[in-house]
């Protein structure tokens, strides 16, 4: 008894010295990835400043086997994720790596997506304390490596948008799972209008549990990591206090004086109802998501639209499950291409979509997106 005892802490010793030796190799100034351990905080740095910290399959690969790894280590009580460069914490997944692949029929359009989607169900599920400090640009796969983790802090630098409609995809990594549980209809306006939220507006439309300002992040990195044996609710406190510090300089909601708006506008049960509430109301407002929308994939709004009220009620599992097939759906369609191509590399901000008219973008065909892919299908 006392001998495997004996064994099954030395192999412990062993994994910990090994997992360092690994995250040793990973700290390269030229790694796409950084990771370190400091103090009780096992820390991850997006490190592509260039690329605005883009996640690509690698990085996502990388960061998936740390997490594993500081989940099992028993000196690891929280994992941190930030970003380098100053300008972003993750503006998206590396998207025209993707549509490339997609075009050539290359594995890499399937791989991506599904490391992408088990590394986001590895964050919702973490047993222990997640930490996102989104001190920057964070949109599409940004939101992912963040939003399902425990704790979310946002500072005056945050840049926050979902704006994969006006690309032909559709707001994934999990959008269907925490946007129809914001406070009304802000998820779905934010879904199908790629709405931007800046700084505190982040933290009061509920993505982000915190706010700070950006200048005292390092400060409160280091209060984090230098706790000891520290619980959740310890976690908490430090990030409460910080948030408390910067609450008097407040501001209103950017979307208070139109919540109404949003949640009698964006109440209706098809985009094509949206569509004609915002048309029949005679306010700048509605005017002016008209006129959003119309720029928009119509098949991209209608999967989106059927993503939302589908994932309301689902499990961030079964949401993932169902994401990866739209995400398949895109990659055998005409808009992903096309909208990459309009925004992304010629941006010339002029996409022709393929059906051109919502009205054109059948049943049958939203039925084939959502439908299983059989033994090619996500399994978490």
């Amino acid at each position: 008894m006392l001998r495997s005892q004996l064994r099954l802490i030395t192999s412990n010793r062993l994994q910990i010295i090994f997992q360092h030796m690994r995250m040793a190799s990973h700290t390269a100034s030229d790694a796409e990835v950084l990771l370190a351990k400091n103090g009780c905080s096992g820390v991850i740095t997006l490190n592509r400043p260039k690329a605005l910290n883009a996640l690509n399959l690698n990085m996502s690969r990388l960061i998936y086997n740390q997490l594993k790894l500081w989940e099992e280590d028993p000196e690891t009580f929280l994992v941190i994720i930030k970003g380098t460069g100053g300008k972003a914490f993750c503006a998206g997944g590396d998207i025209i790596a993707v549509t490339q692949a997609g075009k050539a029929g290359a594995p890499l359009a399937q791989d991506f997506f599904r490391q992408e989607y088990i590394l986001n169900n590895a964050i919702g599920t973490y047993k222990k304390t997640y930490v996102a400090l989104i001190d920057g640009i964070t949109m599409g796969g940004g939101v992912g490596l963040s939003v399902h983790g425990h704790f979310r802090v946002a500072s005056d630098k945050t840049l926050f948008a979902m704006p994969e409609t006006a690309i032909g995809l559709f707001p994934d990594v999990g959008g269907g799972y925490f946007l129809p549980r914001l406070p009304g209809k802000i998820g779905l306006f934010i879904a199908l209008t790629g709405f931007r939220l800046k700084g505190r507006d982040v933290q009061k439309a509920g993505i982000a549990t915190h706010f700070v300002d950006s200048q005292k992040i390092p400060s409160l990195e280091k209060d984090l990591s230098t706790l000891k044996s520290p619980s959740r609710e310890d976690i908490k406190s430090i990030l409460d206090a910080y948030h408390k510090e910067t609450a008097a300089d407040d501001h209103p909601f950017i979307l208070d004086e139109h919540l109404d708006k949003i949640n009698s506008l964006f109440s209706g049960n098809s985009v094509e109802e949206i569509i004609e509430n915002l048309k029949q109301d005679d306010s700048s407002f509605a005017h002016n998501q008209l006129k959003i929308l119309s720029k928009m994939s119509p098949t991209s709004l209608k999967i989106t639209f059927r993503q939302l009220h589908n994932g309301s009620s689902l499990t961030l599992q079964e949401v993932l499950t169902m994401e990866y097939r739209l995400s398949q759906a895109c990659m055998r369609g005409h808009d992903f291409y096309e909208g990459v191509r309009a925004v992304l590399i010629d941006r010339d901000q002029n996409p022709k979509w393929k059906p051109e008219r919502l009205e054109d973008v059948t049943d049958e065909y939203l039925d084939s997106c959502f439908s299983s892919l059989g033994n090619s299908d996500l399994t978490l």
